[in-house]
């Protein structure tokens, strides 16, 4: 059964720092890419970082580069985001999620329809 589980989401002061864990089970971590999205009420869920399957590629969006990174240690099944300089409109639901590797590689990872299994999501707020 596959299954994705978020944790290190939490209450953080402007200019701080989370960091966030995905932990997979049921599959190969090393065959899938893994997207973070992010939503706030009443608004899409929109994609904040990718890490590819094979080669390790990173993507970040716009609003979070150079403050986010994220990485995967496939030994442990486990994807990270660590969240630097954190700002009020980062606050939202994180959520991780599969993207098989049948669509390939790509410098456009926001599509929700191409990701298969998502986790439960962690609460992020940035408040002072």
């Amino acid at each position: 059964q596959v299954q994705l589980v978020e944790s290190g989401g939490g209450l953080v002061q402007p200019g701080g720092s989370l960091r966030l864990s995905c932990a997979v089970s049921g599959f190969n971590l090393d065959l899938y890419a893994i997207g973070w999205f992010r939503q706030v009420p009443g608004k899409e869920r929109e994609g904040v970082s990718y890490i590819s399957s094979a080669d390790g590629v990173t993507l970040y969006s716009d609003s979070v580069k150079g403050r986010f990174t994220i990485s995967r240690d496939n030994a442990k099944n486990t994807v990270y985001l660590q969240m630097n300089s954190l700002k009020f409109e980062d606050s939202a639901v994180y959520y991780c999620a599969t993207r098989p590797s049948k669509y390939g590689n790509t410098w456009y990872p926001w599509t929700i329809k191409e990701y298969r299994s998502w986790g439960q999501g962690t609460q992020v707020t940035v408040s002072s």
